[in-house]
Order: structure tokens, then C-alpha cells, then sequence
């Protein structure tokens, strides 16, 4: 046996008292280190973050409800649907957010027309389809949907004529809906349905 060119390490050789200068060492940084976290790691909540983090009542804050896996009113056969776009807001002013969702069908190719449909969710059951704002059969697609201050606004591009081709719309009209007593209410902007520049 060759005996090593390297000299002696002094760990190889170690007595328990090194183990315990270790330990103590190791135990000082974990410690320090403890001692150096940021603030904002703390498990507590200051007022105004437990005032956002509830609502009336002192209850969680509710979720808006999750498009995702909800069945639509919409027929599409084996292509099943998609969800375009989605927005949460609290629509009817009784704090607790609804979801708007515009759904098509899941086509390969082109842009299938959109419906517009608003989800509830009460707490514990699934979410829930409780109005249509646009529906398929309208032939209308759906694009800049937003959710300010309990108001749906949305663009609506449709066809003047069946000879328009489905990849051209040539209308467009800037929409808006609002909760009224006990419905949805359909606005327009001022210049209401317009011709669109193709």
C-alpha cells in the first residue's frame, strides 16, 4: 500500500468536543439567521390587511367563482368549449364577486360566435351559470370584456348580412350591462352599433 502524499485531516480524527464546537456554531447561525428575516414574514396581520381580507360580518373574503369546469349553455358537440376570456367583479353590490365568463366553442380554426354568461357561487356548492348576456345564437363575437365598478362592458362584433364573410365582421357595438332591480340591463355606448372599417 502507497502510503498518501496529503497530510493527516484533522477531522478524521475527531473528538466529541469538536462535535459539540460544531453544533454550537451551526445552532449561532441558524439562530441569527431567525433573527434577520424580513418583516413582512411575519404571521401576523396588520388592521388594514385584516380589512381586506374580510368582508361584512368579519367572514374570509369570498373568491370570485372559477369558469373552469363549469358545463355552459352552449351547444357544441364533440368540440367541446373554451373560455375566452373572464373577469370578476361584485355586480349586484352584496360583497361577494360574480365571475363573467365568454365562451365558444373549441374550434380549430376561425372564431366560433361567443356568448357572455355570469356565474355565482354560493358558498360550498359550484359555481353556476344565473344569466346569459349574449347568447351564441346572436352569431356575435365577443372581445374587451372588463368588470369596473359592478358594470360588464364588452365589444360586440356581428354581421350586417348572411353575405358578409364569417371571418369579416362589419358591425361593432360597444356594450354595457348593469344589475337593475332584479336584471341585467343592456346599454350601448353613445354612437350605439356602428359600421366597422374592414
Amino acid at each position: 500500500m502507497q502510503p498518501s502524499a496529503l497530510p493527516d485531516l484533522a477531522h478524521t480524527d475527531a473528538k466529541p468536543v469538536h462535535w459539540l464546537a460544531t453544533a454550537a456554531a451551526m445552532a449561532a447561525v441558524v439562530a441569527a439567521a431567525g433573527m434577520l428575516q424580513p418583516e413582512a414574514v411575519t404571521a401576523t396581520a396588520t388592521a388594514s390587511e385584516s380589512h381586506v381580507a374580510t368582508q361584512h360580518g368579519g367572514a374570509p373574503a369570498r373568491t370570485a367563482p372559477d369558469p373552469a369546469g363549469v358545463t355552459f349553455p352552449l351547444d357544441c358537440g364533440t368540440a367541446g368549449q373554451t373560455v375566452a376570456e373572464s373577469a370578476p367583479g361584485d355586480l349586484d353590490g352584496d360583497g361577494v364577486p360574480e365571475t363573467v365568463a365568454v365562451v365558444r366553442c373549441a374550434a380549430g380554426s376561425g372564431t366560433p360566435p361567443s356568448g357572455i354568461y355570469v356565474l355565482t357561487q354560493r358558498s360550498g356548492a359550484a359555481p353556476r351559470v344565473v344569466a346569459t348576456l349574449v347568447d351564441p345564437a346572436q352569431k356575435l363575437s365577443v372581445t374587451d370584456l372588463t368588470v369596473r365598478d359592478g358594470r360588464i362592458s364588452a365589444t360586440l362584433l356581428g354581421y350586417s348580412s348572411a353575405e358578409v364573410p364569417r371571418c369579416c365582421p362589419d358591425e361593432l357595438d360597444h356594450a354595457g350591462w348593469q344589475w337593475k332591480g332584479n336584471a341585467f340591463i343592456k346599454t350601448s355606448d353613445p354612437a350605439g352599433s356602428t359600421a366597422r372599417a374592414t
